[in-house]
C-alpha cells in the first residue's frame, strides 16, 4: 500500500486558504458605520458581480477556442441552466442573509475580534449540518474542530464574553454562512464555479437593493458611498468576487468541514495584516489560538491531503507459484 499526495485536493485548499487570507484583509473595511447595512451590502454585491462576467465570458471563449469537449444536448444544456439558476439564486439568498447580518452586527458598534469569533461559529455548525445530511465526521475532525474553537475564542475575544442585541444577529449570521457552506457543496459540484459566484452576488445585490429602497431610502447619499470608493471596489472585487469564488472553486470535492476549518483561519490573517499594516502588537494569547486553529487545520487536512494507492500485482512466475 503506497501513500500519495493528491496534488488537486492540495490546490484546492490553496484556494481557500487564498479566501481566508482576504476575508482577513476586508474585515475592518467591512466596518463602515455611516452607510446603512442594506445599502452596503447591494453596493458591495452588485461589485462583485460584475467584476465577474468579463471572467467567465473569457473562460467561455477559451474553452470553446481549445475545442475538444462533448458538445452537450439541447436537453442538458437546458438543465445544467436551469440548475446553475437555482444555484445562483438559493446561495444568493442565503449570502444576502449573511452578509446583511454580519453588517448590522458590525454596525452596533461590536469588537472586531469578537464580532469574528462568533461569525466563525460555521465550523461548529458544518459538521451538525452535515450529520443531518447522513456525512458523518470522525473523531479526530471534531477535537479539530474543538481545537479550532479554543483557538479562534483566544485569537478574538478580549475581556468577558456577554451577549446581546448585535451578537444575536452575528449568531444567526453564523448559522447563515453554515448554510452557504453547505449549498455551495451541493451546488458547486453541479455547475461552473465563476458563473455561480457571479450568480449568486447578482442576486444578493438586487434583493438588498430592494430592501435598500424599503427601510433605507431616506439614508441614502451619493456622495458619501463615492468617498468610500476604495472600500468597495476592496469589497466587491477581492472579497466577494475573488474570494467568494475561490471558495467555491476550492470546496469543490471537498469536506466541508475540512474547507470551513481553513477558511476560519480569516481571523487569524486579520490579526496578522493588523501587526504587519498597523504595527499591532501580538500578545501571547493571540499566538497561542493562532498556533491551536494551525494545528486544528493540520490534524484534520493532512489525512485529507494524502490517499492510498494498491500497489501494482506482478505476475507470478511458475517458480512463484511452486
Amino acid at each position: 500500500m503506497n501513500v500519495r499526495l493528491n496534488k488537486g485536493k492540495l490546490v484546492r485548499y490553496a484556494f481557500l486558504l487564498a479566501a481566508a487570507i482576504l476575508w482577513g484583509f476586508s474585515f475592518v473595511a467591512q466596518a463602515v458605520d455611516e452607510i446603512a447595512p442594506f445599502t452596503f451590502t447591494a453596493t458591495r454585491s452588485l461589485i462583485g458581480a460584475i467584476v465577474l462576467v468579463p471572467v467567465f465570458l473569457a473562460m467561455d471563449a477559451i474553452r470553446k477556442k481549445k475545442g475538444g469537449a462533448l458538445v452537450p444536448s439541447l436537453e442538458e444544456r437546458k438543465k445544467s441552466r436551469v440548475t446553475l439558476l437555482l444555484g445562483g439564486l438559493v446561495c444568493g439568498v442565503v449570502i444576502c442573509v449573511a452578509t446583511n447580518l454580519q453588517q448590522f452586527g458590525l454596525s452596533m458598534n461590536l469588537e472586531a475580534g469578537k464580532a469574528g469569533f462568533i461569525t466563525a461559529m460555521y465550523i461548529v455548525l458544518v459538521p451538525v449540518i452535515g450529520l443531518f445530511r447522513g456525512k458523518k465526521s470522525s473523531v479526530l475532525v471534531w477535537v479539530s474542530v474543538a481545537l479550532a474553537v479554543v483557538g479562534l475564542y483566544f485569537v478574538s475575544v478580549k475581556g468577558a464574553f456577554t451577549i446581546n442585541a448585535g451578537d444575536l444577529c452575528l449568531i444567526f449570521c453564523a448559522v447563515a454562512f453554515s448554510v452557504h457552506i453547505t449549498v455551495v457543496d451541493y451546488f458547486g459540484n453541479r455547475v461552473d464555479g465563476v458563473k455561480l459566484s457571479c450568480l449568486q452576488f447578482l442576486f444578493s445585490g438586487i434583493f438588498s437593493a430592494l430592501l435598500a429602497l424599503i427601510f433605507e431610502r431616506h439614508k441614502f447619499d451619493v456622495s458619501l458611498l463615492l468617498s468610500y470608493y476604495k472600500t468597495f471596489l476592496y469589497m466587491g472585487i477581492c472579497s466577494c468576487g475573488i474570494a467568494y469564488t475561490f471558495q467555491i472553486v476550492g470546496q469543490k470535492n471537498t469536506n466541508p468541514t475540512a474547507a470551513s476549518l481553513i477558511m476560519s483561519l480569516e481571523a487569524s490573517f486579520s490579526l496578522i495584516f493588523g501587526m504587519i499594516v498597523l504595527g499591532e502588537r501580538l500578545t501571547a494569547r493571540e499566538w497561542i489560538g493562532i498556533a491551536l486553529m494551525v494545528v486544528a487545520i493540520v490534524l484534520t487536512e493532512t489525512k485529507e491531503l494524502f490517499t492510498k494507492t494498491s500497489a501494482p500485482q506482478t505476475a507470478e512466475t511458475p517458480a512463484e507459484r511452486s
